[in-house]
């Protein structure tokens, strides 16, 4: 999953800071449910063959970035 970066941690911080610890307001509960959905994709098992084509296309991409 991406980690937030310095600034984004500050940002939320600064907000807790000054009361407004819910940027999304409304939108918080869809906003919840859009990131539970996402990591349940995240984990999800990558099928075999599918994980063998993408480690083939990682070693040719590299060769054609020489070209």
């Amino acid at each position: 999953m991406k980690e937030m970066s310095k600034k984004q941690m500050a940002d939320a911080a600064s907000r807790h800071r000054n009361g407004d610890g819910n940027p999304l307001g409304a939108n918080s509960e869809i906003a919840r449910k859009l990131k539970q959905y996402y990591d349940e994709l995240v984990s999800d098992h990558v099928p075999d063959r599918f994980a063998q084509l993408l480690s083939q296309l990682e070693k040719t991409e590299p060769a054609q970035k020489k070209d």
